[in-house]
């Protein structure tokens, strides 16, 4: 049994890491978020960072510590019908419902609609997409090379065709940062602000999909002891967070120098275009397609298998992964036709539930070498984080729904008795109260277990 990988193996998992991760909203809303940041750019790309970045690295390597096959496995100690919720609920978020259908309507918003006239942008979105989903479907049906054409082909063909805009962009700046001053939350709370635009990437949620992918990988190169695995996944993950990290933050500069030469844009796709336009004219266009395209198309690729076996694992008697693949892309493909400012809308109240469900799975399952999976530990820091998180979700609603009595009340009651939860984080304190109230009642059990053992000799 082998106990580590060569450099060029580790070079490989970090190249499939990163371009699995990398894809539709890791394109659009750093550089969203850049032109809202202005000068307080530094607080928010590191907020920005440690949740589009730490996290989704931390989540793989969870996996492989807490020695967890799956998503499903990894939530088994809270119980398994919380397991069997939870896993579903993010898989389909991650899945046909928000993060599928957002690559195919990030790829046609950026690459596509400026070639195409108003009147006909309906039709030009379900043929593109029909296309795009076509391209996913063959190479989802073929798992087994996903390794070779994502770590071997995508990524590196991404990564030079961004780097040319990137390096124009430094090379020639639009503005100065310190020009344009930061708007809304990003006036007072950047770093907080930056963590929640993070959550917008799904990457923490995807990772705990990918995760399957990434061991198997790593398992079939030879390493098969848990810990081994984990080591390994760390070892190729700087790769992925050297990179990450690196053009994170020159979107981020891309977007805040933006302001000196094009206008403010609600959506990332739009300043990206109009950023590209400004520097190579047409050619620039034809650029950014190019990028989105192939970005897009490999973060769609792996959700769509990851997604596909975890649900004919967890249901092996029902539908078999071919199949689930072909439902999973048809799916994705009506959804993405519903146009990409209703997709974002819809997933943020989402986000907001499961991303501290997510976090605290992670943070648990990389304890697990001390609190050994204990199911009372698990239970009380997720439930009482899912009743923070639920309080999170009813903020984020869209506004009409806002305007609801029992809504309002709820949120009251969240602002009142809540600390943090005005920044977006009240279900910290929430979690850290379950976690030591968890490890206590284990510690009695455990004190109790003890106590009977030695009165009975």
């Amino acid at each position: 049994m082998k106990k580590r990988l060569s450099f060029q193996q580790n070079l490989l998992v970090g190249s499939l890491l990163f371009g699995l991760f990398f894809g539709a909203g890791n394109l659009i809303f750093p550089v969203q978020m850049g032109q809202a940041t202005g000068s307080n750019i530094m607080p928010a790309t590191i907020g920005f960072l440690i949740t589009g970045v730490g996290l989704p690295i931390l989540g793989v390597v969870s996996s492989a510590i807490s020695e967890s096959e799956s998503l499903y496995d990894m939530a088994k100690p809270i119980s398994s019908g919380y397991a069997i919720l939870f896993t579903c609920l993010l898989y389909l978020t991650i899945g046909p419902l928000f993060a599928i259908p957002r690559t195919a309507t990030v790829a046609f918003e950026v690459g596509m609609h400026p070639f195409i006239k108003e009147e006909y942008l309906k039709l030009g979105l379900a043929i593109f997409s029909f296309i795009f989903f076509a391209f996913t479907l063959y190479f989802s049906l073929r798992p087994g090379k996903i390794l070779d054409l994502v770590g071997k082909y995508l990524t590196p063909i991404f990564l030079i065709l961004l780097s040319i805009l990137i390096i124009a962009t430094y090379a020639k700046p639009m503005g100065q940062i310190n020009q344009f001053s930061p708007q809304g939350n990003y006036i007072n709370q950047p770093l907080f602000t930056g963590l929640l635009d993070g959550y917008n990437t799904m990457d923490a949620l995807a990772s705990l999909a990918f995760a399957i992918i990434i061991i198997s990988n790593v398992k079939k190169l030879g390493i098969n002891n848990p810990h081994l695995i984990a080591v390994e996944t760390c070892k190729s993950g700087l790769f992925s967070i050297i990179c990450m990290s690196i053009i994170y933050t020159a979107l981020v500069y891309m977007g805040a120098t933006s302001l000196g030469s094009v206008s403010r844009a609600d959506n990332g796709g739009i300043i990206l275009s109009m950023v590209s336009e400004h520097y190579f004219g047409f050619i620039g266009q034809v650029l950014l397609a190019a990028i989105v395209g192939v970005a897009c198309l490999k973060t769609a690729i792996g959700l769509i298998t990851s997604c596909a076996e975890m649900f004919s694992k967890m249901f092996p008697n029902s539908i078999s992964y071919r199949n689930y693949t072909i439902l999973f892309t048809f799916f994705s493909f009506i959804i993405a036709n519903f146009g990409l400012n209703n997709i974002i809308q819809l997933s943020i109240p989402v986000l907001m539930f499961l991303y501290p469900l997510a976090i605290t799975l992670i943070l648990l399952s990389l304890l697990n070498p001390f609190i050994h999976k204990q199911k009372d530990v698990y239970r009380w820091t997720t439930g009482l984080t899912l009743i923070a998180a639920f309080f999170d979700l009813c903020k984020a609603l869209p506004e009409p729904m806002q305007q609801n009595l029992a809504v309002k009340k709820i949120v009251g009651i969240a602002h009142l008795y809540l600390p943090g939860f005005d920044y977006g984080f009240g279900w910290v304190l929430a979690a850290l109260i379950g976690f030591v109230v968890g490890l206590i009642i284990w510690s009695i059990r455990r004190k109790s277990t003890i106590v009977n053992v030695d009165t009975r000799h």
